[in-house]
């Protein structure tokens, strides 16, 4: 009986997708850390407070100061910083001490930390990720070896099948024009056994190349059959096939009674 079932492997993290767009996210220093940190809230559409003196701040992040994409705060952390409406706290201080005083307020508060390099006093951590588009990809070791993380990540990368990113973005516009077409809960599943369909008989390239004009077309198959893509984009016979095509039909014909005749 245990064998019809996955095997529980505890010690690992829960792995989620975190949406913070439009949540402000607290960042604690101005380093090449607290850089790639902003970064990632900033690809999440999270709204980043960055706390650093001026003389902390790399060259990234004095970037990202003048171009207005983070709040900046122009002084060494304060508990005040830790306000109700953050949303999460990212510790990049070089201080251990310090980043300890910011999990325990944290703590208090209720509120996820991550502090760098500092395993016990993290909620959560930051994987080594691919970007492709829509297509996230990350890769955790559970803060037992970051490079060996980084190292896997660009193994997945270079194997990557090519059209990843379009194919996405493709049938993402296609499940929502789905969603309109029949978007009642009792349609729910036929939309995801239907969509299951498309996607194991399409390749990765035909889907990325799925234009707008043939999602209507495509839909009409909806719920019954999924068609190829050849079957889908084959342009429709011209006036001159369609003659050419009819005369073929006379001259065969023509030809069958000639012969029936003469043998009579």
């Amino acid at each position: 009986m245990s064998s019809e079932f996955s095997t529980i492997q505890p010690g690992g993290s829960l792995i989620l997708a975190w949406r913070i767009q439009g949540k402000k996210v607290l960042v604690i220093g101005g380093g090449a850390v607290a850089s790639g940190r902003i970064n990632h809230v900033l690809n999440a559409d999270g709204i980043p407070i960055v706390v650093s003196p001026e003389k902390g701040l790399c060259k990234e992040v004095e970037f990202r100061i003048h171009e207005k994409q983070v709040e900046w705060r122009n002084r060494e952390f304060s508990p005040e910083d830790v306000t109700d409406d953050i949303a999460m706290v990212l510790s990049a201080v070089d201080d251990p001490s310090l980043s300890t005083q910011i999990y325990q307020l944290c703590q208090s508060k209720r509120i996820p930390i991550n502090a760098a390099d500092i395993p016990p006093e993290c909620d959560f951590y930051f994987g080594a990720e691919i970007r492709e588009g829509p297509l996230q990809i990350m890769v955790s070791t559970n803060g037992k070896g970051p490079k060996l993380a980084t190292i896997i990540r660009n193994h997945i990368r270079d194997n990557l099948p090519d059209g990843v990113s379009p194919a996405i973005t493709q049938t993402g516009l296609l499940r929502q024009k789905l969603r309109e077409l029949a978007p009642t809960p009792e349609m729910g599943r036929k939309r995801m056994r239907w969509m299951i369909r498309l996607c194991e008989k399409w390749t990765l390239n035909e889907l990325g190349s799925l234009k707008e004009e043939h999602m209507d077309k495509l839909l009409c198959h909806f719920p019954s059959s999924v068609p190829t893509y050849k079957e889908l984009t084959r342009p429709p016979p011209s006036a001159f096939a369609n003659c050419i095509w009819a005369t073929t039909i006379l001259l065969t014909g023509g030809l069958v009674f000639a012969k029936y005749w003469k043998q009579r």
